[in-house]
């Protein structure tokens, strides 16, 4: 009997023991800044969506979903082509509109106007947050200034923020840095806005790739769960080390105290 109110009592003063790093570990947070397409909103969903109301106001017959994969497949190798110098420096829009249009002739969509080949390639400014997005960012805060930084250049993050209903505090975007992530100089350009050490900042995201180039610098990471993100969601087994692993914005916030 005492051997386990022994163990018991161990088993909670570890328990307590954990509970308390973690919360030492968030007062010296200062900043929570967030990849956008994947982790805040709903890239894919609303790609669909609204390419089944286009689809069906033209009578076009898609594969919406595989249109939807392709469009977001080929982001990671045009900005590639930026980074190498294979391109100049190109915003997010602008590469988006160079994919939509080799995606139209390879799925051999025809009869849009180029106001309407233009308005769809902005559906990258009217997509859905997750559920549990504007709840979460909103309790995180609070406590913390909170800052996309994505990819995406400032104002398409702006536009995505008013339709969306985002309660960010400032929007960092690419464009800021003339770089894209994973470079460091789009984190440390953050850190620079921020005017706070990369230590004191926390990228959320649900990609691994986004998290290790920040923890790279120094940043404290958190790894969002995003399951319906599709194929071009980070799909791999969790990889040990980020200081949060949580399902949802609402589960961050209740760890780090928001």
């Amino acid at each position: 009997m005492k051997r386990r109110a022994f163990i018991q009592t161990t088993s909670m003063a570890a328990v307590a023991a954990k509970w308390s790093a973690s919360l030492q570990a968030s007062d010296s947070l200062k900043a929570l800044t967030f990849d956008t397409f994947g982790t805040v909103v709903d890239y894919r969903g609303s790609i669909i969506e609204e390419g089944q109301a286009l689809g069906k106001a033209k009578r076009l017959t898609v594969d919406w979903e595989k249109f939807a994969d392709a469009w977001r497949a080929d982001y990671a190798p045009s900005m590639n082509r930026v980074r190498t110098g294979q391109l100049p420096w190109t915003t997010l829009d602008r590469l988006n509109r160079i994919i939509l249009d080799r995606l139209l002739v390879e799925h051999r969509i025809t009869g849009l106007t180029q106001e309407e080949i233009e308005d769809f390639n902005h559906v990258w400014h009217r997509l859905k947050p997750w559920p549990d997005a504007v709840g979460g960012l909103t309790r995180l805060k609070k406590k913390f200034t909170i800052a996309p930084l994505s990819n995406g250049n400032v104002s398409l993050l702006t536009d995505v923020a008013k339709h969306a209903g985002l309660p960010w505090d400032l929007v960092i975007g690419a464009d800021l840095s003339h770089h894209y992530k994973p470079d460091k100089e789009v984190y440390l350009t953050a850190a620079s806005l921020l005017e706070l050490p990369p230590q004191q900042i926390m990228m959320v995201a649900a990609h691994q790739d986004d998290l290790r180039a920040a923890r790279g610098l120094g940043f404290k990471t958190a790894f969002v769960k995003r399951p319906k993100e599709g194929p071009n969601g980070d799909h791999r087994p969790i990889e040990p080390g980020w200081d949060y692993v949580v399902n949802d914005f609402n589960e961050l916030a209740a760890r780090l105290g928001a």
